[in-house]
């Protein structure tokens, strides 16, 4: 009988319903009662939590095995956050009428943009940046890509490098271009937009994570982004600032402390829009410039 509960558990993951039935993990009935068909003869339990890895894990049995999870699908597989649950997997797969759900493309692949992960193929961190690069508009793109670089710390020299590689590639100018453009120190899809909204208007590439120090070596913060040579820096608050108690009181304590050190910090929230931020930004490095003579740079 505990053999029997261990190998129900397993159906909760992604799995081919006549290799479980043929395997007598499943009875007919019990596959047609408990689970529905994500995609052709792919089953997950009726209750599971459809997620961009499930989606990716049942694409990629429904290939038989023979596809390579690519684009956001593979970013979901590292662990990248952002993604949307809803959207189809994404295979590397000559198949030209995947079923709703799949979609699939058919490109060069060489060895050493592929690894496994939890026993599934799939494109490297460098290929997966480069391919978001290539198949989305720039914007998008970096903000996908932030998104993976954050959650695996891949080189995205790496993914430069598969630009020379895959020179003559539809859109590879603007995949360069992406690339050029990401920064792991990116918390959310809003941040990566705030940075390149500035970017776009004018301002230096801001860092991002800088952590301020204060009189005693002790840190009192980690900036979201901005200019150290001015002391400019633009904080972009989620939700989560404002539910969360603990995380409200933290940040009323590190902007009174902030003033002192020098640094002046711009809240930014969902309700902000470019023309009003930027103004403030304006208006803060005019104050910051003219009093102390410092220039953009």
């Amino acid at each position: 009988m505990s053999v029997r509960r261990d190998t129900l558990r397993r159906m909760t993951e992604p799995f081919i319903g006549s290799e479980a039935i043929a395997s007598g993990a499943l009875t007919r009935h019990h596959l047609r009662r408990h689970h529905v068909a994500l995609y052709p003869a792919v089953y997950v339990a009726a209750d599971a939590t459809l997620t961009a890895t499930t989606r990716a894990h049942a694409a990629w049995l429904w290939s038989k095995r023979r596809g390579i999870v690519a684009g956001h699908s593979a970013s979901a597989l590292y662990g990248a956050k952002w993604i949307n649950d809803q959207a189809p997997a994404q295979l590397l797969y000559q198949h030209r009428r995947p079923p709703a759900g799949i979609l699939t493309w058919s490109d060069s692949v060489d060895d050493d943009e592929i690894q496994m992960v939890a026993g599934i193929p799939v494109t490297s961190p460098a290929r997966t940046a480069f391919d978001l690069a290539c198949r989305n508009p720039v914007d998008k793109a970096v903000a996908a890509v932030d998104a993976l670089a954050r959650a695996t710390r891949f080189n995205v020299a790496d993914a430069q490098l598969l630009a020379d590689r895959y020179r003559g590639r539809r859109n590879v100018r603007r995949a360069r271009n992406a690339l050029h453009l990401v920064d792991a120190g990116a918390e959310s899809p809003r941040e990566t937009w705030l940075r390149l909204m500035l970017m776009k208007a004018g301002y230096p590439r801001p860092r991002t994570q800088i952590p301020v120090y204060g009189e005693y070596g002790e840190l009192v913060a980690v900036l979201d982004m901005g200019w150290e040579g001015v002391k400019i820096a633009l904080e972009y608050e989620g939700d989560h600032h404002r539910t969360d108690r603990r995380q409200f009181n933290k940040d009323i304590a590190r902007y009174e402390a902030l003033p002192d050190l020098g640094w002046t910090a711009i809240r930014v929230t969902s309700q902000d829009v470019p023309g009003g931020i930027l103004r403030r930004v304006a208006l803060a490095w005019s104050r910051r410039t003219c009093s102390e003579g410092e220039k953009i740079a």
